[in-house]
């Protein structure tokens, strides 16, 4: 049966009844027509629905409106309360936050079709998007709507188990650590979905990560304290020390930071084996020259600049949410990565990063990475033992992000991300400024600790087993 379009059908049924012997016999004459479709609706960028639909609640245009009236009356009132006097900040126990989403990856192809790439791998980026908007949830369901709460740092991301086909993938976590002060420690896993009544075998996990997050007073943005945290049973008092030992890096690592302390003697010795090194690379007298496999870091570099769009905000509609920055950074690190050694990357590890200030919508978003430090190392410290000749090399990416408001007035920086990988080549990366210096010796830093950790909780994969994964 032909079609006939909603217009030209309104129009007809108004004409009076002298159409009527023309509309019976449409039914029977060919006519040329197009039939229409619509897209279902989607709020942002690659984020499943049932987070989407937790985060983002207020369409951007009533926000906007909202906002400019405020602005324009000085008798308007905030729609950003001050945390209740009388809030009640009784304990909670883990399982109160606990929280799970099916990804049918396996069952809808439409779905699958925003998480693939050119390869028809699952990009990671994606995920990590899914599970920043994950770890919002979990928190709200901890502290209650009375606070604002925002990602401070992502501690750690890495993978488990490789993903040998396509299937559906579980997202779950809750809140493994919280004292009562502003921050808590979440912990969240991506596995393959098990079958109805069956468990997450510990092979079937393919992701573990845990992010920090810290609850403001929505007035003041200070931050405020949040319910403590009950641990029980065995597992949960383990989790909950591993909190607390993450803890304790973090302000370990802040406190010995290059930026406050000067490089110990064994660092020190570093930086003059490199600056000797590179003395014989410009020597003519010197038979050794710059190997072919060696890069120095200024060239290693990529830079990005995206203007921020309202797509993908945060559940308070002005700034963008962190998963957003992370899928950025993650795309642009493993770009980085692949240009500098001339293959293709396998995602190793998001090492600790931080997130230092909100990114307002409607900002410029500047994004710089470098490649930082080789493992191996082109020089090892005194003592250290390694393969020179590795058939792989292990690739860590720093990210660094700062905005600029469109006038390109003010600029601040947002955060710092290190992204690490593995490639199939043996190449090296070499520092020459002073500045150059404290960033490989910074990421250096980072990677021994990983390095332990990883060790320690019998994580992480081989760089073949981690090549056959259908993950980006």
């Amino acid at each position: 049966m032909a079609y006939i379009s909603r217009t030209a059908l309104r129009r007809l049924s108004t004409a009076g009844d002298c159409n009527c012997a023309y509309l019976g016999s449409l039914a029977f004459r060919p006519i040329n027509s197009r039939s229409f479709q619509t897209s279902s609706i989607r709020r942002t960028d690659g984020v499943f629905k049932e987070l989407t639909a937790q985060r983002v609640k207020t369409p951007w245009i009533e926000a906007l409106r909202k906002q400019q009236a405020e602005a324009k009356s000085s008798t308007a009132t905030s729609d950003k309360p001050s945390v209740p006097k009388d809030r009640q900040l009784t304990p909670k126990h883990m399982n109160d936050s606990y929280h799970s989403v099916v990804l049918p990856l396996a069952r809808d192809t439409w779905l699958l079709d925003t998480y693939l790439n050119s390869s028809g791998h699952i990009r990671l980026g994606t995920i990590f998007m899914d599970l920043d908007a994950l770890s919002g949830i979990i928190a709200y369901k901890h502290t209650g709507d009375d606070v604002t709460t925002v990602t401070a740092s992502c501690d750690r991301i890495v993978i488990n188990h490789p993903l040998s086909e396509i299937c559906d993938l579980e997202l779950s976590g809750r809140v493994t650590y919280a004292t009562g002060r502003s921050s808590m420690e979440i912990s969240m896993q991506v596995a393959k979905a098990p079958k109805d009544g069956e468990k997450i075998a510990e092979t079937d996990v393919l992701i573990h990560c845990t992010f920090t997050m810290v609850s403001l007073d929505p007035s003041t943005n200070k931050p405020v304290n949040v319910n403590p945290l009950i641990a029980e049973s065995p597992e949960e008092q383990r989790v909950y020390k591993l909190g607390e030992r993450n803890s304790a890096i973090r302000k370990q690592l802040k406190e010995t930071a290059l930026v406050k302390h000067t490089p110990n003697d064994l660092e020190s010795d570093l930086i003059h084996a490199f600056w000797q090194k590179q003395l014989q690379y410009h020597d003519p007298y010197d038979e050794q020259r710059k190997p072919d496999n060696v890069q120095f870091m200024d060239t290693t570099r990529l830079q990005t600049a995206t203007i921020m769009q309202p797509q993908n905000r945060n559940r308070h509609h002005f700034m963008i949410f962190g998963g957003f920055l992370l899928k950025q950074t993650f795309e642009l690190a493993f770009t980085t990565a692949a240009a500098f050694a001339h293959a293709r990357p396998t995602f190793v590890s998001l090492d600790p990063s931080t997130f230092q200030n909100p990114v307002p919508v409607g900002s410029i978003l500047y994004l710089t990475a470098t490649v930082v430090y080789t493992d191996p190392p082109l020089i090892g410290a005194p003592g250290e033992k390694f393969d020179p000749d590795s058939e792989y090399t292990r690739v860590q990416v720093r990210v660094d992000s700062k905005v600029r408001d469109v006038e390109h007035g003010r600029s601040k920086p947002t955060g710092q991300f290190n992204y690490t990988f593995n490639v199939p080549k043996n190449i090296r990366v070499v520092p020459r400024t002073y500045q150059e210096y404290m960033m490989y010796l910074d990421a250096r830093r980072r990677a021994e600790q990983v390095k332990d950790t990883i060790q320690e909780e019998g994580v992480g994969l081989s760089p073949k087993t981690a090549e056959e994964s259908v993950t980006e």
